[in-house]
């Protein structure tokens, strides 16, 4: 799943674009475009009739984004 956690187009530079969001707009404007960043990835998931693992696994990230359980660390918050 390195490909959701930590894509190589989003790691290539010194900060990453989810980073640099939370510096630009604030920690409650991140968990908003995290909420419906989840919902277009789980909309999408919905349109694919073979359950679009990867779609799913996106809003999973988005969601744990959300809840300020980021993804990018090796283990979950309990």
């Amino acid at each position: 799943m390195e490909s959701v956690n930590n894509p190589s187009h989003y790691t290539s530079g010194e900060i990453q674009a989810i980073d640099a969001m939370r510096s630009a707009f604030g920690s409650d404007e991140l968990k908003m475009f995290c909420k419906i960043n989840a919902f277009k990835y789980i909309w999408r998931s919905s349109l694919h009739k073979d359950g679009d693992d990867i779609n799913i696994s996106k809003a999973i990230w988005f969601l744990r984004m959300y809840l300020d359980d980021d993804p990018r660390q090796k283990t979950p918050k309990t």
